[in-house]
């Protein structure tokens, strides 16, 4: 019971008591338990900025909106919309290419990154919307476009950085923890049963020896030949002879204008009137592809779906909500408990 009330303490005082949902307290309440998703099953529709100017049938450029952590699952969560980053994605892609008034994408972006394999099919997806709809796509990096979010922007045809943005993190990451003496705390031994030496590669209930480690860095060496031939073949201009680029390290927008990574330094705005120079239309209308209830009044607009917590105690330790995350990572992580951090 001390657990519960310490809990609901906590939340008190992230959201404020008035705001909490009516909680009735029957038995035990387990303590790792989570926050159901606030789903929302309604179709992404095309939202247009309030433009009194613009005719209803003019021609659209399309804000397609990536944030927060990319991971392919369902995001959890008090306030969490609860949906998954990658298939929301191809959600919008698909409603934009059915959607014959839209000229023009403005890909904004404002993460950090995300899984290997979520990143990667987001990436791919836009491949073949571009290929299939033959629309041109300028990337806008905002706060945050760094590791997988880089990634997926390579795809499009022009990117565009905030002058205070922060991008690059050309690399890969995979949150391994020993927890063999945290564990010993507690009287806490592991004793799998396995067939196969290596089944349970990266363990935290165990040290990795020199062998396994091994094993895991050729993996994570692989998955980051793959990001740098991707920049390579994208931004032909990058000095590949450059180590530093390729490193994992971030850069400011003028770091990365100067090495290439983008092809210029502005705002938002200027994303839309590139998508507009190229497509040799002035006239348009900004349109964003979000849920029926999730109106945009400005080109910045977007849902929250970062959930304030995922479970019902409201504590994030290193190590102990690795399962949260994919093994392999391209992601900016200063910080060890990103566990908890996840977005639209």
């Amino acid at each position: 019971m001390r657990i519960w009330i310490f809990a609901l303490a906590s939340i008190c005082l992230l959201i404020g008591c008035r705001h909490l949902p009516p909680v009735h307290v029957i038995g035990k309440i387990d303590a790792d338990a989570s926050l159901a998703p606030v789903a929302d099953h309604s179709p992404v529709i095309a939202t247009a900025l309030p433009d009194p100017t613009v005719p209803p049938d003019a021609p659209r450029i399309a804000v397609l909106d990536v944030d927060g952590l990319l991971l392919n699952s369902n995001l959890t969560g008090l306030y969490s919309q609860g949906d998954n980053p990658v298939a929301l994605f191809r959600e919008r892609l698909d409603a934009i290419a059915s959607d014959s008034l839209v000229c023009a994408v403005v890909l904004r972006i404002n993460s950090p990154g995300g899984g290997v394999t979520a990143t990667d099919i987001m990436w791919h997806d836009l491949q073949s919307f571009k290929s299939n709809t033959h629309l041109p796509v300028i990337a806008c990096l905002l706060d945050l476009g760094a590791g997988g979010a880089y990634y997926l922007a390579t795809a499009a045809d022009q990117i565009i950085a905030h002058p205070t943005t922060i991008t690059g993190g050309i690399g890969v990451i995979l949150n391994y923890y020993n927890l063999q003496d945290a564990m010993s705390q507690f009287n806490i031994i592991g004793a799998p049963i396995k067939a196969g030496k290596n089944i349970d590669l990266g363990t935290p209930i165990r040290a990795l020896d020199d062998d396994r480690r091994k094993l895991l860095q050729t993996m994570a060496d692989e998955f980051h030949d793959r990001f740098r031939r991707v920049v390579e073949k994208s931004r032909p201009e990058v000095d590949q002879n450059d180590e530093t680029t390729f490193d994992g390290r971030v850069f400011t927008a003028e770091q990365a204008r100067n090495r290439r990574l983008i092809d210029q330094i502005g705002y938002l705005d200027d994303a839309i009137e590139m998508a507009q120079d190229i497509v040799h239309q002035r006239c348009t209308k900004v349109v964003f592809f979000h849920r029926m209830k999730d109106e945009a009044r400005s080109t910045y607009a977007v849902t929250p779906n970062v959930p304030l917590q995922g479970g019902l105690i409201p504590l994030s330790l290193p190590g102990f909500d690795r399962s949260k995350l994919p093994s392999f990572l391209y992601l900016w992580q200063p910080e060890p408990t990103m566990e908890k951090l996840s977005g639209r």
